[in-house]
C-alpha cells in the first residue's frame, strides 16, 4: 500500500517536534518573513524527501552500521548547528522593518544538503523505514517514504514558518527581537545533544 495512515502519523509526529529544522524555519519566517523563507522551506522538504528515500535504500544501515561514517555525520551536524545557532545569537536585534538588508536566510541548496547531517532526519527516517517498511521492491520503497516525508513536512513547515512570521507583530521592539533570537539560538544549540546521545 503506497499511502500507509499510520506511517504518516508516524513521520508528521517525528516531524513535527522542535529540531534544527523547525527551529531554523520558525526564526526564519521571524527575521525574514514567510516569502523569503520559502527557498529554505523547499529546500528542506526536498532534503528530506531525498534523506528517506535513500534511507529506506539501505544507507541508513551503513551509517548507522560503520563508526566512522556514523561519527563524521555527527560531528558536520553538530558544528553546523551550533554555526546557525551562533549566527542567531549575534543577528541583528532589530526588528525585521529595520533589519540588515544583507542578512538572508538559508538558500535552497544549503537546507537540502543540510539534510545529509541532519540527526533528527536520519533518525526519524531510519525508524520509519524500520517500522514501517512493506516489503515491496526497494524503488517503491524509496519513493514511498520519500513522498511521505516530503508531504508531511511541507505541511510542517509552512505551519512553523508562518507562525514565526506571525511572532513579528509580538516583537516589535529590538528588545524583545535579541531575547527571541537567543532564546531560538540556545534551542538550536541544545539539539546538538540529540545528535551525540
Amino acid at each position: 500500500m503506497f499511502f500507509d495512515p499510520l506511517l504518516y502519523g508516524f513521520v508528521f509526529l517525528g516531524l513535527f517536534t522542535p529540531g534544527p529544522n523547525v527551529i531554523m524555519l520558525t526564526s526564519s519566517g521571524a527575521r525574514f518573513g514567510f516569502a523569503r523563507s520559502l527557498p529554505h522551506l523547499f529546500g528542506v522538504v526536498l532534503g528530506v524527501g531525498i534523506t528517506a528515500a535513500v534511507t529506506s535504500m539501505g544507507v541508513g544501515a551503513i551509517v548507522t552500521a560503520s563508526p566512522w561514517v556514523n561519527l563524521a555525520l555527527k560531528t558536520g551536524a553538530g558544528a553546523f548547528i551550533l554555526w546557525m545557532a551562533w549566527g542567531l545569537w549575534k543577528a541583528s536585534a532589530k526588528p525585521r522593518a529595520a533589519a540588515d538588508p544583507d542578512a538572508r536566510p538559508l538558500s535552497f541548496w544549503a537546507a537540502v544538503l543540510f539534510q545529509w547531517i541532519n540527526p533528527k532526519v536520519w533518525a526519524v527516517a531510519f525508524a520509519a523505514s524500520a517500522g514501517y517498511g512493506a516489503a515491496q521492491a526497494m524503488w517503491f520503497e524509496a519513493l514511498r517514504l520519500g513522498v511521505a516525508f516530503s508531504s508531511v513536512n511541507l505541511m510542517v513547515l509552512l505551519f512553523w514558518t508562518a507562525a514565526g512570521s506571525l511572532l513579528t507583530a509580538l516583537l516589535e521592539h529590538a528588545l524583545a527581537w535579541k531575547i527571541f533570537l537567543r532564546v531560538m539560538a540556545v534551542l538550536l544549540a541544545l539539539s546538538t545533544l540529540l545528535v551525540f546521545r
